[in-house]
């Protein structure tokens, strides 16, 4: 494989979403080209999320709103175009949902190998090898993306980010190609923001925290969230905390929840049943608090403090406020 690599891009809000700056960031050490790789942005307010773009040899842009609302499908007829005219080898996306979903069909249309939830790509002579988690998180399995083309979702958090001056690479409108009419023609009508947390997104938050049965009722689940909002983390919760009503579905973490991948994850009360271990265990760094020392959550987690978590967490909270001086 010798040539360029493609970035597809994800805006939200017209603002470029963080895990497009390390798929950059990839693609600067796959790609022979020193400047960087060639980044394909698509929708609406697409010209303006190229002005946060850091990193790469050029933008490509198709400021287009149509998009914005049309299945992912429709996305991925534009991206195969441009890997094509550009003769690229490899597309790296962020395994986002929308990253997820565009990986198989891009795949699909450019005729190429594909893996999603990737930690670690390197070239491998004509091919690309990747290694991801399998089993949730319990082990790791390695690829090899034989054939000219491949594409590639990079789980989010677990590349750095590329660094530098932002609004320096080039850009240039992108030919529309031909998009079947019934890949535009449905359309959202609406969009039903879910309930979250006064913090980051569960999806993108460097620092999630997470609570659960041990902590009683819904009045003890505010040590988590008081604890999340001086480390400015997420806030997630377990799916015993969320059956029961304390929090919205939306908060929960695990295999019929949300899968996240933070530099740290701080599980406060959580046992560690298996659908719960399966939406986290990726985390860099896993802190478990919990007063029974044989809880499963401290097979997985790097640190653990054993006691009571009506102490401990408070204490921890003060402890940061003092730290960031809050």
């Amino acid at each position: 494989m010798s040539g360029p690599v493609l970035v597809v891009g994800e805006l939200r809000d017209r603002t470029l979403a963080p895990v497009t700056l390390e798929a950059i960031g990839v693609g600067r050490n796959l790609g022979a080209d020193p400047a960087g790789p060639v980044v394909l942005l698509v929708g609406a307010g697409a010209k303006d999320g190229a002005a946060g773009l850091v990193g790469a040899a050029r933008a490509i842009v198709l400021d287009d709103p149509r998009f914005d609302s049309a299945p992912v499908a429709a996305t991925a007829v534009v991206a195969a175009a441009t890997a094509a005219a550009l003769g690229a080898e490899i597309v790296l996306v962020g395994g986002t949902t929308f990253g997820r979903d565009l990986t198989g069909r891009l795949a699909a249309r450019w005729n190429a190998a594909c893996a999603t939830g990737v930690t670690e790509v390197a070239r491998d002579g004509a091919a690309v090898r990747v290694r991801r988690p399998v089993f949730g998180g319990r082990a790791s399995e390695t690829l090899r993306l034989e054939g000219p083309r491949a594409v590639v979702a990079i789980r989010p958090h677990a590349f750095p980010p590329a660094s530098g001056p932002t609004g320096t690479a080039p850009v240039e409108a992108a030919p529309a190609p031909e998009v079947p009419s019934a890949l535009l023609a449905p359309r959202r009508s609406a969009v039903e923001a879910v309930a979250a947390g006064a913090g980051p997104s569960l999806a993108e938050a460097a620092i999630v925290v997470s609570g659960g049965r041990g902590l009683r009722d819904p009045e003890g689940f505010r040590l988590v969230e008081e604890l999340a909002a001086a480390l400015g983390a997420a806030v997630g919760a377990s799916r015993a905390v969320t059956d029961a009503g304390w929090r919205p579905s939306s908060f929960q973490v695990g295999q019929t929840g949300r899968t996240v991948s933070p530099q740290l994850y701080l599980a406060v009360g959580i046992s560690g049943a298996i659908q719960h271990l399966v939406g986290m265990v990726s985390s860099r760094v896993i802190v478990a608090i919990n007063s029974d020392p044989s809880a499963p959550i401290f097979k997985v987690a790097d640190y653990g403090i054993v006691g009571d978590l009506f102490r401990i967490v408070p204490a921890l909270t003060a402890e940061v406020r003092r730290a960031r001086g809050a």
